[in-house]
């Protein structure tokens, strides 16, 4: 409204890119739909936060980081005086911002910022990418029921289905467009299948290796391979022959939208966002869940499985025969690849709450950047 002051919004998400990105997402989305919005994100000293949050242009505090466990049991009880610690100087920030509502997406940070929020009366918005939600957001929804959540399926209370919130460079990604000067760019050749591998932010030993250990047959079938590492590994693939498919090692890449152009098929984690993205611009996938966390990542790559659009290998499943055995005749065939497509769908105080559940669905598209009701 005219004469307003700017809105003063804290986000917190943090730790790994699968909270830190849809966060980050929101935030973006925020600053276009309200340009004089003050926006601070929440964030502790371990994981991606003092990386990735700085990127984006957004102010970062940091405080105390309390993990949590992922169930509700005995070993909460053993962490009051580092969560306390936590809350207290969360209590802190959102005092000298003068926020006015946080808006939460899960991590170490998450709960922090809730209680603090809580405790100072504040508005809580909460996020959940996961289809299996996190402790932190859990224990939240009993203190707000502004609840936003990926998909009608995740059990929460006070829980409304809006999506992920994605960057335009994806939710606007137009594949065959970007994809000669996508290959471009990593050095690939315009034509013949390629491979985008990934394991994440921090990449994956085991995709690591059952991919490059099968190098010497993805070449030999003219598939050419995009293969990101994450910072903390080194691959060794074999020497090629000038002749031979391209065979590009990376350990990171900042701008996806460029890989998943340059790609036809991928192999990587299903995480939460990994799968949002992949699904948003259409590219299939072998999803490879990671067997930890209960179990979360396979739920997460399920509904794209059943579907037709991924492929699922368990993690002790896949090696290099796996890659030669199945997922090279996939590969190799365009029909198939195209069998395996994912199903693109169009994604198409009050005042603090109202806000944030605006950007959130302007974020993704599914509402117009109007006012939020006051």
């Amino acid at each position: 409204m005219p004469g307003e002051p700017p809105p003063r919004v804290v986000v917190a998400g943090g730790h790994s890119a699968g909270h830190i990105e849809p966060a980050m997402n929101f935030a973006d989305a925020l600053r276009r739909l309200e340009p004089t919005a003050e926006i601070t994100a929440l964030g502790t000293v371990r994981g991606l936060d003092t990386t990735l949050i700085p990127a984006r242009g957004h102010p970062l505090e940091l405080i105390p980081p309390a993990p949590l466990p992922r169930k509700l049991n005995r070993a909460l009880l053993q962490t009051p005086g580092r969560l306390r610690d936590s809350v207290r100087a969360a209590e802190a920030v959102l005092a000298r911002v003068r926020a006015e509502v946080v808006v939460g997406f899960g991590g170490y940070v998450a709960m922090p910022a809730y209680l603090a929020a809580h405790r100072q009366g504040l508005p809580i918005v909460i996020h959940e990418a996961n289809a299996r939600p996190g402790v932190a957001n859990r224990l939240a929804a009993r203190m707000t029921t502004q609840v936003f959540t990926a998909a009608p399926s995740v059990r929460l209370a006070h829980a409304t289905a809006i999506g992920i919130p994605l960057r335009p460079a994806i939710t606007g990604l137009d594949r065959p467009a970007l994809r000669d000067a996508a290959r471009r760019r990593f050095g690939l050749r315009p034509d013949g299948p390629v491979l985008m591998v990934t394991g994440g932010s921090q990449g994956a030993r085991s995709i690591n290796a059952a991919v490059s250990g099968a190098a010497a047959a993805l070449r030999a079938t003219g598939v050419q391979v995009l293969h990101i590492t994450g910072p903390q590994h080194v691959v060794e693939v074999p020497d090629r022959d000038p002749a031979d498919p391209p065979y590009i090692v990376m350990p990171y890449v900042d701008e996806m939208q460029y890989a998943y152009a340059a790609a036809d098929f991928a192999i990587c984690r299903s995480g939460a966002m990994t799968c949002a993205e992949l699904a948003a611009v259409g590219l299939p996938a072998a999803y490879v869940p990671l067997p930890l966390r209960g179990g979360e990542q396979r739920l997460n790559a399920e509904p794209v499985v059943a579907a037709g659009g991924a492929l699922l290998v368990d993690n002790a499943d896949l090696n290099p025969t796996w890659i030669e055995t199945t997922l090279i005749p996939v590969l190799t065939d365009p029909e198939r690849i195209c069998k395996v497509g994912c199903p693109r769908e169009d994604v198409g105080g009050s005042r603090g709450r109202g806000l944030a559940r605006t950007a959130l669905q302007h974020a993704l598209g599914i509402a117009p950047i109007v006012a939020a009701p006051t």
